[in-house]
């Protein structure tokens, strides 16, 4: 069997990424990398961001259910990024006002979690 090599990006659907794209920039630091809008009413918005060592697509689908994020529905539970230190995260977070947990797991990397505008579950792990 041929071996994967690693992740091409990750995309979450959001309800608006105009809302979505400036809190991944401001707040964990993403860049723009692509935007693709499909014309039409039934028209999926794509934005790329970059940060982190990846890729992350965030999506806009028209006309999608709104309900709220639940990690306990099938599909994505949270989305992990690997941090360098986790007190200058911390305080970056309470700058910009960002709520976060602490959340460390015996035997793991210190972690904070915190959710995006849709409510999103993140998690910052790295040493303490």
């Amino acid at each position: 069997m041929p071996a994967l090599t690693g992740a091409h990006h990750v995309a979450l659907t959001v309800t608006d990424v105009d809302r979505s794209v400036p809190w991944y920039e401001r707040v964990l630091g993403f860049t723009t990398e692509a935007r693709e809008d499909e014309a039409g009413d039934h028209g999926v918005r794509r934005v790329s961001l970059r940060g982190f060592g990846m890729v992350l697509t965030l999506v806009q689908h028209p006309g999608a259910c709104r309900a709220a994020f639940d990690e306990c529905r099938p599909g994505l539970d949270h989305l992990t990024l690997p941090v360098p230190t986790l007190s200058d995260w911390a305080r970056r977070l309470a700058d910009l006002g960002v709520p976060c947990t602490e959340a460390p797991a015996a035997g793991e990397p210190g972690t904070l979690a915190l959710r995006d505008p849709d409510g999103i579950n993140l998690v910052l792990a790295g040493p303490r």
